[in-house]
């Protein structure tokens, strides 16, 4: 398989990877730059952080109707990555709080207080949609505005009853994930973004931290030679996505690259054993599980694009007592 030259120029990096002896290079143009220095790379407007130039985005004002967009967005975004039926509406939050209250059983009592912060998170986005009309109406809204303050307190509250929500996955991640409405609705947009792009560096330092553990699975054995190919390319368009907001119009490009090379890396792993041989020892079957666990990381991450310390630790770990076998 090729890699088209515009994947290993990614970033601000220059990417020369190979597999036919336990090296993986990686050349970098970011040395001495200091963190929140942006540049123009290739078309694209970065800014760099922790070692990688980060697709950046030019500034909302901070106004009411730019924060709506923005909690809207994320909101969707969370919704769609935690457990199902947390999505309670606004207009359910007395009837929800009351059962949450009157609970008893520690398991039920959990999800009744997830449904609960879904509902004071809609609540909070209700308000502030109002808020939103009343100045596009032409009336000012003070800081001290009751309805404002009330739009923070749902919101204030619902991070508090975060700590009982899940991933659909059940994995780690969703408090960084449940945050980010908050974070939009109490700091000044530019202060969230630099934030984020921190989020995001770290995301992509995660991303190269599993390429390589699986890498160095993949180099002790022949049969995972077409796998090697396609996991450079899985990397790059991880990071590429989870620099890139959805609505960003070069997410038409990315997400169909990232897709494709998700579904070749699949395809890869699922063609290993087809092939009915006698290859497929105990030991190849453990590389098999473990090639095919770092992909889902890899996955996870593009898609979450929050940093997930445990879940990375714990497979590099693995990948590391495998090849000191």
């Amino acid at each position: 398989m090729s890699i088209c030259p515009e994947v290993l120029q990614y970033a601000g990096c220059i990417v020369a990877s190979y597999f036919n002896g336990l090296r993986s290079y990686k050349f970098t143009m970011s040395d001495k730059v200091k963190n929140g220095t942006t540049r123009d790379i290739a078309g694209k407007s970065c800014v760099f952080y922790d070692g990688y130039w980060i697709r950046s985005y030019h500034l909302h004002e901070d106004s009411y109707a730019d924060k709506k967009q923005m909690i809207d967005q994320l909101t969707r975004r969370v919704f769609h990555h935690v457990e199902q039926g947390i999505n309670t509406p606004s207009k359910s939050l007395d009837d929800i709080r009351e059962i949450y209250e009157a609970e008893d059983d520690p398991a039920r009592k959990r999800v009744k207080g997830a449904m609960l912060a879904g509902s004071l998170l809609n609540r909070g986005r209700q308000i502030l949609t109002a808020i939103v009309e009343l100045e596009e109406a032409g009336v000012k809204i003070e800081t001290s505005n009751e309805l404002l303050r009330e739009c923070g307190r749902c919101f204030i509250e619902a991070l508090s009853l975060g700590k009982n929500i899940k991933l659909a996955d059940g994995g780690e991640g969703v408090d960084e994930l449940w945050g980010e409405p908050f974070k939009v609705f109490s700091m000044p947009i530019e202060d969230f973004f630099q934030s984020r792009y921190i989020k995001i560096s770290q995301t992509m330092t995660e991303i190269d931290q599993i390429t390589c553990a699986i890498s160095t699975v993949t180099i002790r054995d022949g049969a995972f030679s077409d796998v090697n190919n396609k996991l450079i390319e899985l990397g790059v368009m991880a990071k590429m996505t989870c620099e890139t907001i959805r609505t960003d119009p070069a997410m038409f490009d990315v997400w169909p690259r990232y897709i494709a090379a998700k579904e070749e890396y699949e395809d890869s792993l699922n063609n290993l054993l087809i092939d009915k041989n006698d290859k497929k020892n105990i030991q190849f079957m453990y590389a098999y599980r473990l090639i095919k666990e770092g992909g889902a990381l890899l996955i996870k991450l593009a898609t979450l694009r929050v940093p997930i310390p445990d879940s990375v630790r714990l497979f590099t770990n693995k990948c590391k007592e495998f090849t000191e076998k």
